[in-house]
Order: C-alpha cells, then sequence, then structure tokens
C-alpha cells in the first residue's frame, strides 16, 4: 500500500476532526471535500464514492423521516399528548410520565418530532406550575436518546451503522443487523437511565429562566367566552375541582348563568351545565381550548370547529375600518371573512358583556379561526391588518390515523419477523398514504433532510478508504495494542470511550463514519464475533447526553432550557458512564 494513501487519509480524517469541531463549515460539505480529495488523488474510485447513494439504508432512513413528518402534519400526536399527560399534576409525575411515553415511542418512531411536539407542552406546562422547564427539557431529551437505543429504527445512527455491516467486506459472512439486536442492551438503559433522571435530574439541573422567555413572553391578554356543554365532566363541579381557575394558564375571570354575571368567584363555586366561563389570557392558551377534552366549547366558533383545516391568526382592526362601532354579530365574520372570532384584546381595557355584542373599535386586536377561503375574501381589506399566524389546527380524520399508524407499524412488525424488508414495507406505506391523500403529496419532500442523506453516503465512502488503504487496520492494532494486554472487555471499553468523546463533539454520525472500519478490523485481528464491535459503535454514537451538539434532540432543547454546556457534562456525564458500563459487560457477556 503507497504510504502517500496512507497519509492523505490520515490528513483527511484530522481534517474533518477540526472542521466539525471548529465549524468551519456544514457537516455535509465537510465529508464531500473530504472524499472529493480522496477520489482527486486516485484513493477512491468513482464507483466507490458513490456507492454509499445506493445504500438502502439511507433509503430506510429517508423514509421513516417522511413517515415522522407525516404524523406531525395530522397532529395525531399532538392530539394524543393532549389526552395522556395530564393539565395538573406534580413535576415528578409529569416528568416521569413525559420519559416512560416519549422513551416508549422513541423505539419505533423518529425522535426528532417527538421531541419537538413535546417542547411547548413542557413549556406551557412549567409555566402553568412554576416549574423552570429547564428541568424537564433535558430530560425529554435524554428520554428521547435512551428509546430511540432499544431497536434498529428509532434513531438514524443504528441504521447507519446498519448500513455499514451491509456495505463492509471484511466479515463477508455477517448478517444485518436485526430489528432487537439493540434490545438486550437499549431496554435495561432505558429503565436504568429512567431511574437515574426520575432521582437525580432535578439536583443536577440549574432552575434557570429560559431565554425564549425574555424574548417573546408578550402581555397581550385576550377576553375569550367557553360554554359549559350539558355532557361535560365540569358540571357539579367546583372551581377547585375543574382547574379552571388558573392551570390551563387562563384566568376565569368572570361566570354568566342565566344572564346574571357572578365577577367575584369563590373556589367552591359550582359549575353547572349552560353557564358561559370568561377567561383572560395570551393566544397560545386560548387555543389550547380548541381541542381541549374537557367539555368546553366556544359558542362564537359554530360549525368551523367542523374544519378539517384551520388557521388561528391575530388581526388588529385599522383606525379607518368600517367594522369600527359594529357588533360582533353584526360583522358576521363566519359569512364575511370564513372566520370566527376567538377572542379580543382591548389594550389593557376590561371588556365587559357577551363576547357577540361588544362593539369593536380602531386597535382591538382580534384572535380569528380562519378558513381556507380567508386569505382570499380579505384580500385588498382595509378594515384590518394581519400581525402574525398563531397556529395551524389539523382535524385528522380516522382513516388517515389508521393508515398512516396502523401501516407503519405493520411495516416494522412483518420486518422484525424477516417476513418482508422494512425498505419495501416502508415503500408502501408511502404510496398508500398518498394515494389516500393522508397528507399532501408535494409537500411531503420537503421534509427530506438531503445533507442527512449526503453525510451518510459519504461517511461510507471514508469507512471504504480507510479499510482499502490500511488506516483502519493501523489504528485498530494501536488501539488493541493499549487494550488487549488487559482483556476483550478492555479493547471493547476502548472503543466505546473514543466513539462515544468524538461523537460528543464532532456529531455522532461523523464518530461512526470514522471509528466503525477500526472496531470491525480489531475483532478481525483478534478473531472475535464481529457483532458486538458493530453495536458498541453504534450505542457509543446514539448515546450521547454530554454535549448539546452530539444528538439533534440535546441541540433543540438547548436554547430553549436556558442551558450551558457544563449542565449537559453535569447531568450527561454520569449517564454516560454507566450506559458504557452496562453496554460492555452486556455485549461481553453475549457475544464473547
Amino acid at each position: 500500500m503507497h504510504h502517500f494513501d496512507v497519509i492523505l487519509v490520515f490528513v483527511v480524517i484530522v481534517f474533518i476532526l477540526i472542521s466539525l469541531y471548529k465549524e468551519l463549515m456544514g457537516a455535509a460539505f465537510t465529508f464531500f471535500i473530504a472524499v472529493v480529495v480522496l477520489g482527486i488523488f486516485g484513493v477512491l474510485t468513482p464507483s466507490e464514492i458513490l456507492a454509499g447513494f445506493a445504500n438502502e439504508q439511507i433509503a430506510v432512513i429517508l423514509m421513516l423521516l417522511l413517515l415522522g413528518d407525516a404524523i406531525r402534519q395530522i397532529s395525531v400526536i399532538e392530539i394524543f399528548f393532549n389526552k395522556i399527560f395530564p393539565r395538573s399534576s406534580g413535576q415528578k409525575a409529569f416528568l416521569a410520565r413525559i420519559m416512560l411515553w416519549i422513551g416508549g415511542f422513541s423505539a419505533f418512531l423518529n425522535n426528532t418530532p417527538l421531541v419537538a411536539v413535546m417542547m411547548p407542552y413542557v413549556h406551557t406546562w412549567s409555566k402553568r406550575n412554576n416549574v423552570s422547564p429547564s428541568k424537564i427539557l433535558m430530560p425529554l431529551s435524554y428520554a428521547a436518546i435512551l428509546g430511540g437505543c432499544v431497536t434498529l429504527i428509532g434513531t438514524s445512527t443504528n441504521l447507519i451503522v446498519n448500513g455499514m455491516v451491509v456495505d463492509q467486506t471484511i466479515f463477508p459472512d455477517m448478517e444485518p443487523l436485526h430489528m432487537f439486536d439493540f434490545f438486550w442492551v437499549g431496554f435495561p438503559m432505558l429503565i436504568i437511565g429512567f431511574l437515574y433522571l426520575f432521582f437525580f435530574s432535578d439536583k443536577l439541573l440549574p432552575n434557570r429562566v429560559p431565554i425564549i422567555d425574555d424574548v417573546t413572553v408578550s402581555d397581550r391578554k385576550y377576553l375569550v367566552e367557553a360554554l359549559i356543554r350539558s355532557k361535560s365532566k365540569l358540571v357539579g363541579k367546583t372551581i377547585t375541582e375543574s382547574g379552571l381557575g388558573s392551570e390551563k394558564g387562563l384566568f376565569l375571570a368572570e361566570v354568566v348563568r342565566d344572564n346574571y354575571t357572578f365577577q367575584v368567584i369563590d373556589k367552591d363555586f359550582i359549575l353547572k351545565s349552560g353557564d358561559i366561563l370568561r377567561f383572560a389570557g395570551e393566544s397560545e392558551d386560548i387555543v389550547n381550548l380548541l381541542s381541549d377534552g374537557s367539555g368546553l366549547t366556544l359558542p362564537n366558533v359554530g360549525m368551523m370547529t367542523k374544519l378539517k383545516r384551520a388557521d388561528v391568526i391575530e388581526v388588529v382592526i385599522s383606525h379607518n375600518s368600517t367594522l369600527i362601532s359594529k357588533t360582533v354579530q353584526e360583522v358576521n365574520f363566519r359569512g364575511r371573512l370564513d372566520s370566527s372570532l376567538l377572542a379580543i384584546h382591548r389594550n389593557g381595557e376590561r371588556i365587559s358583556g357577551k363576547l357577540e355584542d361588544i362593539k369593536l373599535k380602531a386597535g382591538d386586536v382580534l384572535l380569528l379561526l380562519a378558513g381556507d377561503n380567508f386569505t382570499e375574501v380579505s384580500k385588498g381589506n382595509m378594515d384590518f391588518y394581519l400581525i402574525s399566524k398563531v397556529k395551524e389546527v389539523r382535524k385528522p380524520e380516522l382513516y388517515k390515523i389508521w393508515t398512516l399508524f396502523g401501516g407503519t407499524l405493520l411495516a416494522i412488525f412483518l420486518s422484525a419477523l424477516n417476513i418482508i424488508p422494512l425498505f419495501m414495507g416502508l415503500i408502501v406505506v408511502l404510496i398508500l398514504i398518498n394515494l389516500l391523500n393522508v397528507v399532501n403529496a408535494k409537500d411531503l419532500p420537503k421534509s427530506l433532510d438531503y445533507n442527512l442523506a449526503v453525510i451518510i453516503a459519504l461517511s461510507l465512502a471514508l469507512g471504504t478508504a480507510m479499510i482499502k488503504t490500511g488506516v483502519a487496520d493501523m489504528i485498530a492494532d494501536f488501539l488493541i495494542s493499549i487494550f488487549f494486554p488487559h482483556g476483550n472487555l478492555a479493547v471493547l471499553f476502548g472503543i466505546y470511550a473514543v466513539t462515544s468523546v468524538l461523537a460528543a463533539y464532532i456529531t455522532n454520525k461523523a464518530a461512526v463514519a470514522i471509528v466503525f472500519p477500526i472496531s470491525l478490523t480489531a475483532a478481525y485481528n483478534l478473531g472475535l464475533n464481529p457483532l458486538p464491535f458493530a453495536l458498541v459503535v453504534s450505542f457509543a454514537a446514539a448515546a450521547n447526553f454530554i454535549t448539546p451538539i452530539g444528538y439533534q434532540t440535546n441541540l433543540m432543547v438547548y436554547g430553549p432550557g436556558g442551558y450551558s454546556f457544563k449542565d449537559f457534562f453535569r447531568l450527561g456525564w454520569p449517564l454516560t458512564i454507566i450506559y458504557m458500563i452496562v453496554t460492555v459487560l452486556i455485549l461481553n457477556y453475549m457475544y464473547l
């Protein structure tokens, strides 16, 4: 083997490490430059560079991301979380539910959209219960990571390693990784991790006001009316028992019963069917009433609650508006603007009387539930100005939920039984959801992470170069010389430690690309079963807790939680050590 090729591969690896650590350029472009250099100097052939793009696991990863985005689009997880997470509970109970459900879901669904959906719930719950989100958000991320390590499809890292197993040539008879090869380490660590976070996260995490509170919190309070339906579970309960006093983030200002208004409301006040409750609250809290299951309805919304899709928007009445001095009922938002009035804000002024009888003034801010035709019919309208779109509200249809969830779970189940490949199962599900119009086929490709596909494909090419030039052999022999005198267990510990540190500071995908060929070569040189050497790299890269940049979900909660790097290290370092010990001991016991 040419000495120049060996030196060049080492230089390329150093370049990747420095570029990713210093954030000199994006990960995809870093790998692109590295692989192109190897191609220019003949270390890799064009077919070897492009081979990764034909890897089945890359397609599986992208299809799982598409299905995850489809689940997000139909809002079914959001509705499900509304049901399973109690509005009022203690911090420990809320934390336990979050970790159990997110950990369980993450074993079979992409954990990034799960964390994205849960973050607003955590933030809202924390505000209602006077708990810092910094006490909850990091455990949320860690639970998603722990759950993702339980199965092959729980995290893209596992699928990347499987792609490398399929492409490797050192062990020609080595089978691809199976769905539950990860279970024997992942599930025990899910339980251990849950217990660690449950008992120690509150002590180790700071009590911080998140940055988002400093820049986005508005003091704009809206007036909104809600009617207690006859079958509501609130009927017969006191204000205290119902939790309506404050737990929804809304302040109960008045109760109207039989045209009489109760303005001073005792906590023992008993609610009755037909009561109209007047709340003061912010836009997000009011939107939550639309999907609330407590038996409250917004009387002004009417049939618009039946819409499959609507937007909640804020508008302000202009000074030359024709709506000024008209009552809400006279304006007829439904017929005139394909919208319904949810709530009204009048610059701190107390508004009294029924919402439909309020006369609009210039400067009033209205919260509207707008249908599909709102944009068209309001074009050129000078009666109001659009301030912002607060939220998109979707009402998922039952057949869409069953097609998407049932199809995805069936594909995973059939793959686990080795009846059909996961690749084919997911393709069928994607075809079905497009044919049945479960999601908009034009919108679906927008959620594809092309950078991820490029990084994975080019990292496979880098692994080929390391094996082809003997660099993987050299590094493997060096690691063996250090750790082998202490036994096979020490070799696994060494590989885990190197992978974990690299993953923490240059991303887990890059760590896998560099360490996987080294680990497999070490197994070959030692004459050992390659499976634990593949799995140890996967666990070390995926179970990444010690920095925010090591895993996507950590990065997502980094800013909103007001965390520092030290916070991740303080909570994540002990968990990383525990994970390493458990992983190595179990893999050694089962396979070596």
